[in-house]
């Protein structure tokens, strides 16, 4: 007698999370940025996406390998060397029905990429921006990136002497209302965030601390795998309940803050550490500053506001994505052009 190999479980699209999986990883063995994709996936298939709308873009660096790694049935587009937010602002612009996921590293954003990144930011896209930042160049050999710790130590003995850039602070100041960091060991909170993320509208900023296992995995490093679990604080335990869940599932008691998106989904969030507000944009800016002071990594949602409208509806575009438009409706008649001209006089 033969037993029936019991099929995979589906999400409510019916579809299995092999279905989110995408080529196998070239990457170094236990890199970081592998244990990032496994929660894109996870929480791709628990969020129910279709893979058919996501959009993956990514810059250059060990991190623009990583979309090819996640949902085959994406579309993918590798820009050059940090102008990954330019192409993903286009893209968002003639289609608001995608699923932006832009895979940058520390350097592709925070040195070349900078004011790409800034602009991005102020801009409010529809997008999940997730920097892999383990504060070296890995695809150039090791060296300090800009987001390395001061007084931090390469396998070679050199040591950085300038203070770094930190991604989640900069997005604050420039009114980014999702900003969160994490670290690729820690994957029950990365997903939490991860399926938040995909119910926010607008740009999300996701710092994931993910040790390069190559170059930055030594004891003077501050980026090692060891180092970060021992120095990673943890805000808070979150909970994301999704808009058709909202009315089977019970908040317990003892939530600090519980924040509401647009399309109704929840996230919960319970306090360990302190009694941490992360809807007060002063509060995290501080918060963040005063742990790096002491060398902690400060993890969780740092910072949100749901509330902000992201660049289509600032533009007033049209709810039909304008790819699918046709010529005759994108074409001003005589009449609109003639009441143009008249009120430009």
């Amino acid at each position: 007698m033969t037993t029936a190999t019991p099929s995979a479980p589906t999400n409510k699209l019916g579809f299995t999370k092999q279905d989110y999986v995408g080529s196998k990883s070239t990457l170094c063995a236990g890199c970081g940025h592998d244990a990032i994709t496994a929660q894109i996936i996870n929480a791709a298939f628990e969020s129910n996406i279709e893979g058919h709308l996501v959009t993956k873009y990514s810059g250059i660096g060990c991190s623009s390998k990583t979309p090819a790694y996640f949902i085959n049935q994406g579309w993918g587009f590798n820009s050059v060397h940090g102008r990954m937010p330019a192409i993903a602002t286009g893209a968002s612009l003639a289609n608001r029905d995608l699923i932006n996921i832009g895979v940058s590293g520390d350097g592709d954003s925070m040195s070349i990429g900078m004011g790409q990144f800034v602009h991005a930011v102020r801009r409010n896209i529809p997008m999940i921006y997730i920097i892999e930042d383990n504060g070296v160049y890995g695809l150039t050999k090791g060296q300090f990136s800009a987001t390395a710790d001061k007084g931090a130590f390469l396998k070679s003995g050199a040591k950085n002497d300038l203070p770094p850039i930190d991604p989640c602070t900069l997005a604050i100041e420039l009114g980014c209302g999702f900003v969160a960091r994490c670290f690729s060991g820690n994957p029950k909170q990365l997903n939490a965030i991860l399926k938040s993320a995909f119910a926010y509208e607008g740009t999300v900023v996701l710092d994931i601390i993910s040790p390069c296992v190559t170059f930055n995995n030594h004891d003077a490093s501050t980026r090692s795998y060891k180092h970060v679990k021992d120095h990673d604080f943890p805000l808070h335990d979150l909970g994301f309940i999704q808009y058709s869940e909202v009315e089977e599932v019970e908040i317990s008691a003892g939530a600090t803050e519980v924040v509401t998106f647009p399309d109704g989904s929840k996230v919960a969030i319970k306090a360990i550490h302190e009694d941490y507000d992360p809807t007060d944009r002063f509060g995290a800016m501080k918060a963040i500053h005063e742990s790096m002071a002491k060398g902690e990594f400060l993890t969780g949602l740092l910072y949100i506001n749901p509330t902000q409208p992201p660049l289509p509806q600032v533009l007033n575009l049209v709810d039909q994505p304008l790819a699918t438009l046709t010529e005759a409706q994108v074409k001003p008649s005589p009449a609109v052009l003639e009441e143009i001209m008249q009120s430009l006089m």
